[in-house]
């Protein structure tokens, strides 16, 4: 054997998902005489050499495919009937998930988004695939599968696959907003989402896909699709839908408001209204006049696919609770999942979200911890603020030091996640009160900051008896005006 040859080892069958291994081949030892050869190799045989995995593989539990428990049931099962598929050869499997890309593709043809044709010299086709995903309810329970074909965005080129990409989405303030406006009237909140909404819109570039993938049309491989709708991943699609949904809503009446781009106000001759917010695809909409809002129902599923929820009940991922007396918006499905996930699911919970007169600062004690980790938490705890202004001081506070985050950092994290635990169904709610006002709160530390003696400012504004607006963060003024003084 050449001692410099290698030898290849493959840990798994499929050398897709497995790892291959290169190690150097063990150097042939010196041939001896027989008559000497056979004590040597009884007294010193070699050991069998121990397989290990590789140190990336420490972070997983890895089996073997076919390894079963004690009730002999397969112990690594990678695709289950509830379970979102990764590849197209385990969503095809399924006919759920068939019925979904059939539904998926029929969308795509009656709205007329491509045409199969020859592709040109000189250009370049993008590749799409599959995504998948279940659609649960606010209880937990499968809504529907949902499979989208999806455009590689990536490998557009600036300037000729796609100029502007910017799109408008109403602002979570602005949503409060509606909510506590139709609980102060006592008005219900509808919502509605648009099916396959980024196909309904016109491109103003040329674009080429290829076909999807488990969909190739027979003696016609080399063909391609000419784009002459958004298709979902490409970088313009969510302007390209912005912008057939706004000049739709101008056409209807509606005047777009000139804070918040994703909020739309139409009146009649009468002094009724209809307020709407858009967000991406999904609408809710409120207002006073119950015909002015069946009227609206009826031009939107008119012109687009429409998919018509009723009362607003789940809106990106926050619970609306609308009773008689008012209306609950808590995030309590999120809340538990968020603690499992960090498996702070079985902590103890506290009754506040950090200790009194803690002061943190940037060289705290304890070592350094992994920053990726507390960047993922921090991410969970801002979208958990949309309904917990009990803990934006606190979140604010050690997101300060995400960057290069220490023992007491995490601790102070871990605190707010066990206060979470004992507070999982806090929420808003709002009421109805025969006298609206707009009442605002501020407060300052003056210079709290231990590091850059930077105040830390706050402020909350209330419509009648609840919070609306809340805000908490740190503010250059004092440092401003400490520069201007020593001028």
């Amino acid at each position: 054997m050449d001692s410099k040859k290698r030898c290849i080892y493959v840990l798994n069958d499929d050398v897709e998902d497995g790892v291959t291994l290169e190690v150097p081949a063990v150097q042939p030892e010196a041939v001896i005489q027989p008559e000497v050869a056979a004590p040597i190799a009884t007294m010193m045989e070699r050991p069998i050499r121990q397989q290990r995995q590789p140190v990336h593989h420490q972070d997983y539990e890895v089996n073997l495919d076919d390894e079963v428990d004690d009730n002999g049931e397969l112990v690594h099962f990678a695709f289950l009937a509830d379970s979102e598929p990764v590849r197209l050869a385990d969503a095809i499997q399924h006919p759920k998930w068939q019925e979904a890309m059939n539904e998926e593709l029929m969308a795509i043809e009656k709205n007329n988004t491509w045409e199969l044709t020859n592709l040109l010299k000189g250009l370049k086709a993008i590749d799409v695939k599959w995504v998948y995903k279940i659609k649960v309810k606010a209880n937990g329970e499968i809504d529907r599968y949902k499979a989208r074909l999806v455009a590689n965005g990536f490998e557009q080129r600036e300037g000729f696959d796609y100029k502007k990409i910017f799109s408008h989405v109403a602002r979570m303030e602005t949503v409060r907003l509606i909510i506590a406006l139709a609980a102060q009237r006592q008005w219900k909140i509808h919502q509605m989402d648009v099916k396959s909404a980024f196909l309904n819109d016109p491109l103003d570039e040329e674009v080429y896909v290829k076909q999807p993938p488990g969909f190739i049309q027979s003696s016609k491989e080399e063909n391609v699709y000419k784009l002459t709708k958004a298709l979902y991943g490409l970088k313009q699609a969510p302007r390209a839908w912005n912008k057939r949904i706004d000049s739709f809503l101008h056409a209807t009446g509606f005047n777009k408001c000139a804070l918040d781009n994703g909020l739309y106000v139409k009146t009649n001759d009468y002094g009724d209204l209809l307020i709407l917010c858009l967000y991406v695809d999904d609408v809710i909409f409120t207002g006073s006049n119950l015909k002015m809002i069946g009227d609206f129902k009826h031009i939107m599923i008119k012109e687009f696919e429409m998919t018509d929820h009723g009362l607003m009940s789940y809106f990106l991922g926050i619970e609306i609770i609308q009773g008689d007396d008012g209306i609950f918006i808590p995030q309590r499905k999120f809340s538990v999942e968020f603690l499992k996930k960090f498996e702070m699911e079985d902590s103890n919970p506290v009754k506040t979200p950090i200790e009194t007169g803690i002061k943190l600062t940037k060289e705290g004690d304890g070592r350094t911890v992994d920053a990726t980790y507390n960047k993922h938490i921090f991410g969970s705890l801002r979208y958990l603020m949309c309904t917990r202004p009990d803990i934006c001081y606190v979140v604010g506070l050690v997101i300060r030091y995400m960057e290069s985050p220490r023992q007491v950092h995490l601790q102070a994290v871990k605190r707010i996640m066990r206060y979470i635990k004992g507070t999982t169904t806090f929420g808003l709610f709002y009421s109805s009160s025969k006298k609206i006002e707009i009442v605002g709160y501020l407060d300052n530390d003056w210079g709290g900051d231990s590091d850059e003696r930077k105040n830390t400012s706050g402020h909350c504004f209330m419509i009648g008896k609840t919070i609306c607006l809340w805000s908490s963060k740190n503010s250059q003024l004092l440092h401003y005006l400490l520069v201007k003084l020593s001028m």
